[in-house]
C-alpha cells in the first residue's frame, strides 16, 4: 500500500516543479506592475513551504552474512532516482530562521530488493540572504533516519546529519509569494544498525542529495520604519531682507544610524545640522519654497535602502512687498508777517522701518532742510496762503508726501488817525468873549506850521462854551423864538469861537479855508480845541461829540484891537 501511494505522489509533484520553471522564467520577463517600496528583498517572508523532487545518492558499502551463515559479501547501495522532498522554516527575523524537513526516496520500494529506500525527518537553522530576485540559503540540519540495507536488510532507524544549500528564484506569481527552488544540495550522513546475524550489518553512509521544486512564502517581516522628514520654515511671512530659518526635522529614524538631511531651496545658505539659513535679501515679493530631505544608514552609506531615504518634503513661505512710508505736516507758527519765518515739521513713518530722506518745496518763499524738520522763510512770498509741501522716501525709491500751509499776513497800514494839536482859550475877554486875543497867536501858528508841513492834511476847529453861556444860549433862543421876526440873532459862543479861529488862520495864515472845518462840542469850556486830520484819518471816527458849524449862518467876527481905555485922573488932569 505504501509503494502504490508514494510513487504516484512523487511524480505529481516532480513535474509540477517542471512545469512552474518556464512558468517563472516568463513571468520573469513580463513587465510586472511597480513593486511596493518595500520589495522582497527589503520584506521577505515569514515562513517557507517547499515541496519538490529530490535525487539520493547514498554511497557505503555493507558486508552482509548470508544466508548459510557462513559467506559475508559486500554490498552497495545504489542511487535513489525517485524521491520526495518536503520543508517548512519558521524566520525570526530576514536572515534566521528554524526549518523542519522530511525526504522520502524511494520508500515504496520492497525492503527485500537490493537497493532500500530512505525516510529523514529533520530539523535545525537555516540561513537565508533574501534579495529581489534570487534568495541564497544554507542549512544543517539533525535528522532521524529510516533506512533500509541494499541486500534485504530490514528498514531500521538510526541518526543521521544534513548540510547544505541552495538558490530560490523569486517569481512576481501570486504577489511575489511564489519562488522556484533552482536546486538545494546537501551532503546527508546516516548511520543504520542492524546487528548480526543473516542480512545484518552496519552503515555509516555518506549520500549526496540534489533537489528542486515550488517554495510558497507565507506572510512577511516587515522592513525598519521608513524614515520621514518634516520641512518647516519660520516665520512663514517676511519682508525682504528679514530672516527666515528653515528646519528638516526627521522621523522614525533608527537611533542606531547616523542621519543626514539636507535643505535647498530659494534664498538657502549652507546646511548647519538640521538647519539652515534663509536669505531673503534678493528675493522677489511672493511665494517660495524650500525642500527638506533625510537619509539614514551607516556612516558613507545612507540612503541604501528605500526605507533608509525619506520622501521629500516642503514648506512655504511668503516675502511680502515693503509698505510705502507715510507722513504728517505741520507749521509752526502757521501765520507770519512778511519776511518771518516758520518751522516745518515732518513726521515719517515707515512700516519696517526703513530709513527716510525727507525733501520740502514751497509753492513761494523757500524752504531750507534735509532732516524731519526744516524752515520756511516768507522773504519773497505773496501775502496769503502758502502751500508747502513735506515729502519722505525710503531706501526703497517709495515715496509719501503730506501737505500744510502758512499764511503770510498783509502788511498793517496804520490807518491815519486824529491828534489834538494845541487849544485856545477865550476866557480872558469878558466883553468879547469870541475874540481871538494875541495870546492864541503861538498857538494856532503851530497848527498853520503843521498844516503847512503836511500839505495833505486838514485841521478842525472845535469850539466849546461853559454851561453859563449855554444857559444864555438857551435863554436868547427862547426869547427870539416868541418875537419870531423882530428877534435878533442868538450867538452861539462855542460855533463863533471855531469859525474866528479859522478865520485867524485863514487870512492872517494864509491856510487853504478848504483845508479847516469847524465845528462845536457839548464840552463845558471856553475854548477851541485844534485838530489835525492827515489824509485818510476819520475825524468823526476819532473824535465824538462834535456837531458841523453852518458857515453860512456864523460869519468870522474882525480881530480888532479894544478902544484904549483912560483912567479919570487923567481925565481930570486935562481939565
Amino acid at each position: 500500500m505504501q509503494s502504490h501511494l508514494l510513487k504516484p505522489v512523487c511524480r505529481a509533484i516532480a513535474l509540477a516543479a517542471l512545469a512552474a520553471v518556464p512558468v517563472a522564467l516568463t513571468a520573469q520577463n513580463t513587465p510586472s506592475a511597480p513593486k511596493p517600496a518595500a520589495s522582497y528583498g527589503d520584506s521577505p517572508s515569514r515562513a517557507d513551504i517547499f515541496l519538490g523532487y529530490s535525487y539520493l545518492a547514498p554511497h557505503d558499502t555493507v558486508n552482509t552474512l548470508q544466508p548459510d551463515g557462513v559467506t559475508t559479501l559486500p554490498f552497495q547501495y545504489k542511487a535513489n532516482t525517485w524521491g520526495l522532498l518536503g520543508s517548512g522554516a519558521y524566520y525570526f527575523n530576514k536572515y534566521v530562521g528554524l526549518q523542519a524537513e522530511m525526504g522520502a526516496h524511494d520508500m515504496w520500494v520492497n525492503s527485500k530488493s537490493s537497493n532500500s529506500g530512505f525516510l529523514t525527518p529533520g530539523g535545525g537553522l537555516i540561513f537565508r540572504f533574501p534579495t529581489n530576485e534570487v534568495t541564497p540559503f544554507i542549512h544543517g540540519l539533525v535528522n532521524g533516519v529510516r533506512g533500509g540495507g541494499p541486500d534485504h536488510q530490514p528498514y531500521t532507524w538510526g541518526p543521521g546529519l544534513t548540510a547544505g544549500g541552495g538558490m530560490d528564484i523569486e517569481t512576481p506569481a501570486f504577489n511575489h509569494h511564489l519562488a522556484i527552488r533552482l536546486f538545494q544540495a546537501d551532503y546527508q550522513y546516516m548511520h543504520l544498525n542492524w546487528g548480526p546475524g543473516v542480512y545484518g550489518g552496519r552503515a555509516n553512509i555518506n549520500a549526496a542529495r540534489l533537489s528542486g521544486g515550488l517554495v510558497f512564502h507565507v506572510g512577511s517581516i516587515e522592513p525598519p520604519a521608513q524614515l520621514t522628514v518634516a520641512c518647516a520654515v519660520n516665520p512663514t511671512t517676511v519682508f525682504p531682507g528679514d530672516p527666515v530659518t528653515a528646519t528638516a526635522t526627521p522621523g522614525s529614524a533608527d537611533p542606531k544610524l547616523n542621519v543626514i538631511t539636507t535643505i535647498s531651496g530659494d534664498g538657502v545658505g549652507a546646511n548647519s545640522g538640521n538647519t539652515a539659513p534663509v536669505d531673503t535679501k534678493a528675493l522677489q515679493p511672493g511665494q517660495h519654497t524650500v525642500t527638506c530631505n533625510a537619509k539614514e544608514g551607516k556612516p558613507g552609506k545612507e540612503g541604501l535602502k528605500p526605507w533608509q531615504t525619506a520622501t521629500a518634503s516642503t514648506a512655504s513661505f511668503t516675502v511680502k512687498q515693503f509698505e510705502p512710508p507715510t507722513v504728517s505736516c505741520s507749521a509752526n507758527p502757521s501765520t507770519i508777517k512778511p519776511g518771518d519765518s516758520s518751522t516745518i515739521t515732518a513726521t515719517g513713518m515707515s512700516p519696517q522701518n526703513r530709513p527716510l530722506t525727507y525733501t520740502y518745496s514751497a509753492s513761494g518763499g523757500t524752504v531750507n532742510g534735509t532732516g524731519n524738520s526744516a524752515t520756511f522763510s516768507s522773504t519773497g512770498a505773496p501775502t496769503g496762503p502758502v502751500s508747502i509741501t513735506c515729502t519722505v522716501t525710503d531706501d526703497k525709491g517709495q515715496t509719501a508726501s503730506g501737505n500744510t500751509s502758512v499764511t503770510i499776513e498783509a502788511p498793517v497800514v496804520q490807518k491815519p488817525k486824529t491828534s489834538s494839536l494845541c487849544s485856545v482859550t477865550f476866557s480872558r475877554d469878558k466883553k468879547r468873549p469870541g475874540r481871538v486875543d494875541n495870546e492864541a497867536k503861538a498857538c494856532l501858528d503851530e497848527v498853520a506850521l503843521t498844516l503847512q508841513r503836511q500839505s495833505d492834511a486838514k485841521a478842525v476847529v472845535v469850539g466849546e462854551s461853559n454851561s453859563a453861556e449855554k444857559t444864555a444860549q438857551e435863554k436868547a433862543e427862547a426869547k427870539a423864538a416868541k418875537m419870531k421876526k423882530h428877534a435878533k440873532p442868538v450867538e452861539n459862543l462855542a460855533a463863533q469861537r471855531a469859525v474866528n479861529t479859522k478865520d485867524y488862520l485863514v487870512t492872517e495864515k494864509g491856510i487853504d479855508p478848504s483845508r479847516i472845518s469847524v465845528a462845536t462840542s457839548s464840552a463845558d469850556d471856553q475854548k477851541v480845541e485844534n485838530y489835525l486830520v492827515p489824509s485818510g484819518a476819520d475825524f468823526n471816527t476819532d473824535v465824538t461829540g462834535t456837531s458841523p458849524v453852518d458857515e453860512s449862518t456864523v460869519k468870522a467876527q474882525k480881530r480888532v484891537a479894544l478902544p484904549e481905555r483912560h483912567h479919570a485922573a487923567a481925565k481930570k488932569a486935562k481939565k
